[in-house]
C-alpha cells in the first residue's frame, strides 16, 4: 500500500523541491506538479508530488496519519477524524436532488 505524506515546499530548484512536514525534510520530484511554488502544500508519494493540495487537506491528512500511527502505537486514534464524526454520509448533489424531489427508486 502507498500511503501520501503531505510536504510544504521550502525551496525549488528545478524540478526539485525541498519539502517538510514539520518533522522531517525530504528532497520531492514536482515532475507532475509543475505549476508549485515555495508555500504550497503537496500530496506525495514515494518521494513525488501527485497533486497540490490545500493548507486544511494538508492538515487533515496529517492528523488522520497521525491517527492512524496512533492506533498502532496504544489501541486509541483520539480525535484523528474530528473533521468527519459531526458529519453524517452525504449523498452526490444528484442523487440528493433526486431524494428531495421524493423518488425513492432508480
Amino acid at each position: 500500500m502507498c500511503v501520501g505524506i503531505p510536504m510544504q515546499i521550502t525551496a525549488i530548484d528545478g524540478i526539485a523541491a525541498t519539502t517538510t512536514n514539520g518533522h522531517h525534510s525530504e528532497l520531492i520530484d514536482l515532475s507532475l506538479t509543475p505549476d508549485a511554488v515555495v508555500g504550497d502544500w503537496l500530496l506525495t508519494f514515494l518521494g513525488a508530488a501527485r497533486e497540490i493540495i490545500t493548507a486544511d487537506e494538508a492538515q487533515k491528512i496529517g492528523a488522520a496519519l497521525a491517527g492512524l500511527q496512533s492506533l498502532m502505537e496504544s489501541g486509541t486514534l483520539g480525535n484523528a477524524f474530528a473533521d468527519l464524526e459531526n458529519d453524517g454520509p452525504q449523498l452526490p448533489a444528484h442523487l440528493q436532488a433526486a431524494l428531495d424531489a421524493g423518488a425513492t427508486t432508480g
